[in-house]
């Protein structure tokens, strides 16, 4: 049986496997991907990936799998912490925003969903059409309690989340536009969704 720490440093190394994954797969697709490039990324040989995983298929199927999971932890953050439905998806964008151009990217495209075998494509696309679901119920909150004018939520949510889905294609680490990014990309993507005279500040 794996110790605490023998189990922590599995945890670790498999969240720097998928990280640089996700930047094999954004740069190059599925097709143009091979462990042995997300292994040079990491500077082990390919095989020491199969400790992690059993093949191509399964590491894309991981990294999106992440990419749903901190989309969702962005969300609950905002929503916990935002004081209206406006303010939750400012909170929300910048969250998510700083998970893809901080420490904890890159964050895998979904691009490439018809690639995963059946039971993984159902699996993602179940979890990338609740984390949809779950902005349009911010959205609709926020025209109920007067913060976000009327508008159809399901153009404006695949707006918004189609604009900040595809950063990780055209970021490439450079630190000032990475504040940038947080810094104006929520107001940008928001700019006439306010109900307000003024942008809420936070």
């Amino acid at each position: 049986m794996a110790s605490d720490a023998e189990e922590t440093r599995f945890q670790l190394q498999k969240g720097r496997m998928l990280r640089a994954a996700a930047q094999c797969f954004n740069q190059k697709g599925y097709s143009g991907t091979s462990l042995r490039d997300v292994a040079d990324v990491l500077g082990l040989t390919d095989a020491a990936l199969y400790y992690y995983v059993r093949n191509k298929e399964e590491l894309v199927y991981l990294c999106y799998v992440r990419a749903a999971d901190l989309g969702r932890d962005a969300m609950l953050r905002a929503q916990a912490d935002g004081s209206d439905g406006f303010d939750v998806v400012l909170r929300y964008l910048r969250y998510h925003i700083e998970m893809i151009v901080g420490e904890r990217g890159p964050i895998a495209i979904m691009s490439e969903i018809p690639s995963l075998k059946p039971d993984h494509r159902d699996e993602v696309l179940a979890l990338s059409r609740t984390h949809s679901k779950n902005f349009e119920a911010v959205l609709e909150t926020g025209i109920e309690d007067g913060s976000i004018v009327p508008c159809d939520v399901r153009m404006t949510g695949n707006a918004i989340m189609g604009s900040i889905n595809w950063i990780p294609k055209w970021y490439h680490g450079d630190p000032e536009m990475a504040q940038k990014l947080v810094d104006s990309f929520p107001r940008i993507l928001t700019r006439g969704l306010s109900a307000g005279d003024s942008l809420a500040e936070f």
